[in-house]
């Protein structure tokens, strides 16, 4: 399985060989789909919290007599319907976190990754190389690549001067490889991997 690799004009500089293993996996959408779940779901905090009728302050006096007054029978200020007075079904603090064990993450995320090339929509590129941590390299760069949607960046070692030229960019996620995860390969919509990320990627799966 070869690729184009492609430098930050997009012209092409070489070809790569990718490992079979780890990017020619069958596509598995359900596996997916549940991952990209759980993952959603353990980022919850889980900490919201409201005052049901019984833990409101005060409320202990009946507001006026059952019966005689004209009015609707009321046994409490803090019931749900007053204002100021307890929410019904209030949320209260919990844990969303749901367990998904090694080998299905590993499965959707080399799913995910072969799906990316299977669709043309994997790209490698040689390196990345800037004059300065200036935003308008990696623009000129997606302008060459032709890429205007969602794009997901990924490299091999934290870069400073990478991650404050993609900073601004509004469509692109940049991400270290040992952190790549089936969410962020589903969401953006093209892929662009640096040579020496598609080697770790590699090493670690294949």
């Amino acid at each position: 399985m070869k690729v184009n690799v492609l430098d930050m004009n997009a012209k092409k500089v070489a070809d790569i060989e990718l490992n079979e293993n780890v990017f020619g996996v069958e596509y598995n959408e359900a596996l997916i789909h549940q991952v990209v779940v759980a993952q959603l779901a353990n980022k919850r905090q889980g900490t919201k919290s409201t005052l049901t009728r019984t833990e409101v302050r005060g409320g202990g006096k009946k507001p006026w007599r059952q019966k005689g007054t004209g009015r609707a029978r009321q046994g409490s200020i803090r019931s749900p319907q007053w204002t100021g007075g307890g929410v019904v079904f209030a949320p209260k603090p919990r844990d969303f976190a749901q367990k998904i064990n090694k080998k299905m993450k590993v499965a959707a995320t080399l799913s995910a990754l072969s799906a990316k090339v299977t669709d043309n929509d994997f790209i490698v590129l040689d390196k990345i190389a800037l004059k300065e941590a200036k935003t308008k390299y990696i623009a000129q760069m997606l302008k060459a690549m032709s890429i205007e949607n969602s794009v997901l960046l990924v490299v091999a070692n934290d870069d400073e001067a990478v991650k404050r030229a993609c900073a601004n960019i509004a469509n692109l996620t940049l991400i270290n490889a040992d952190l790549l995860n089936v969410y962020d390969l589903a969401a953006n919509a093209k892929c662009i991997f640096t040579k020496d990320a598609v080697a770790k990627i590699e090493e670690v799966y294949a």
